[in-house]
């Protein structure tokens, strides 16, 4: 054996580690997709894209709002900020619901859902009384509340059926009934027909769609079989052309689709052309806020139902793909929510929300570029009215609530440390405080310069 010249035995020699193969840095749009992935899939996503998205929809609401009823205000002999003034008494009133929906525990949403069931059957019957309800556009459903302030009960509605409805199907399914076609559909189907029938007394049709999009949304998050959902669908489309087809005005609104210019007759198009006549002359980025020339008397409901054709005349093209971002993100973070529960109420009422906010955009929207029958919904959000407004937020603040619910949004918030009046140390005006950051680096100086370093 072989010795070093000291006369001990060499050590062994250890074999090198094969270096680590580097994986390739990730750039450009790769990297960007990662990145963006990872932010998709962090605990709190859901909640930021809720809160923030909605935030943006209802501010950039105000806005528009502001400037889209103006000219309507002066011809009404009204102050400029008539609208916009009820407009954001209305959303200050709706952040407070906002704020109190998303602080209540789940428990408290499932015991207001039959006292506002309760409330909404009982308002909507008191609009078909005579000297209490109001007809508004021919439609009869609203009640006085005294001066320019007027509420519509059939708005109400929604969140009544949303909530009771998620309550219902939930109880259902802790009892193992849902898979019974019966259980099911009683009384969920006749408690949503009765909310339709008072609505259609008065005759407002866009909001009776709405309500049907809720429920077939639950029925749809209840696991309905295909026939069942099929039967339900055939017998409300049956009922929607029978409506249609006993409404002269109706009609008229059904053969204007696609209409590019207005025509002479009883169906003469005016409001869905100059719509389309809006959104046209705004061009990439707009005329300018403020700037909308089919607002000054052309273009009717042009802060109502269709505040969506200003926006896109004012701020072009630009402004109506960001509303339409941020009500896809509202949307995908509603279903993020109730795809991540395991508490089933959650999952029926965040389905049923998303369902009212996302189908009641889609109608809107698709009523003023042309593409279906105008209904006479507001934008979620955005258009004016406070009896729309008030609800959805509520809506708003129970995704929230729901959002932040999740065990790992939880989680995620409880490590959190407060910004503002962090814990000092138990002794008092004498304790010793945690070291600041400058501190720090002037003590690593310090030590730097002891030891000869320059």
């Amino acid at each position: 054996m072989p010795t070093s010249r000291t006369g001990r035995p060499p050590a062994p020699r250890v074999p090198k580690r094969p270096a680590a193969t580097r994986l390739p840095r990730q750039t450009g749009v790769l990297a960007f997709y990662h990145r963006a992935r990872r932010g998709w899939d962090r605990p709190l996503t859901a909640y930021y894209l809720i809160f923030g998205g909605s935030l943006l929809i209802t501010v950039l609401g105000l806005v528009m709002v502001y400037s889209a009823s103006q000219i309507t205000a002066l011809q009404m002999s009204l102050p400029g900020s008539y609208f916009f003034r009820k407009q954001l008494l209305a959303a200050v009133i709706g952040a407070g619901l906002l704020f109190a929906a998303s602080r209540m525990p789940v428990r408290l949403h499932r015991a207001l859902a039959y006292p506002i069931l309760a409330g909404a059957v009982f308002l909507m019957i008191l609009v078909q009384i005579p000297g209490i309800g109001v007809s508004v556009n021919g439609n009869q459903n609203w009640i006085s509340l005294g001066g320019s302030f007027q509420i519509q009960p059939s708005e109400f509605g929604k969140l009544a059926l949303v909530l009771w409805g998620a309550d219902l199907l939930a109880r259902k399914q802790d009892k193992r009934l849902l898979t019974q076609w019966k259980h099911m559909l009683v009384p969920l189907v006749p408690a949503a027909f009765m909310l339709l029938g008072l609505i259609m007394i008065g005759g407002d049709m866009g909001t009776a769609i709405i309500l049907t999009a809720i429920l077939f949304g639950l029925l749809w998050l209840a696991g309905a079989p295909t026939r069942l959902f099929a039967g339900v669908l055939s017998v409300a489309a049956v009922l929607g052309l029978i409506l249609i087809k006993t409404s002269a005005n109706r009609m008229a609104r059904l053969q204007c689709l696609g209409a590019t210019e207005p025509q002479s007759g009883p169906v003469d198009c005016w409001q869905a052309v100059h719509g389309i006549y809006a959104l046209a002359s705004g061009g990439i980025f707009g005329s300018g806020l403020g700037a909308s020339v089919e607002k000054w008397g052309q273009l009717p409901e042009a802060h109502t139902d269709f505040i969506f054709a200003v926006t896109g005349e004012e701020l072009g093209l630009a402004g109506t793909l960001s509303v339409l971002a941020l009500f896809a993100a509202l949307g995908y973070a509603g279903i993020r929510v109730a795809g991540r529960t395991e508490d089933p109420f959650v999952r029926y009422a965040a389905g049923g929300v998303t369902t009212w906010i996302t189908a009641q955009a889609v109608i809107n929207i698709g009523a003023v570029l042309g593409l279906l029958p105008i209904a006479g919904v507001p934008l979620p959000l955005f258009s004016y009215g406070g009896s729309a407004l008030l609800p959805t937020m509520f809506a708003i603040g129970l995704l929230i609530a729901f959002a932040r619910d999740e065990p790992a949004a939880r989680a995620a918030l409880a490590m959190r440390q407060p910004r503002f009046g962090r814990k000092r140390g138990a002794g008092g005006t004498g304790s010793k405080r945690s070291p600041r950051r400058w501190n720090t680096m002037r003590r690593r100086a310090s030590v730097a310069r002891s030891s000869g370093e320059r």
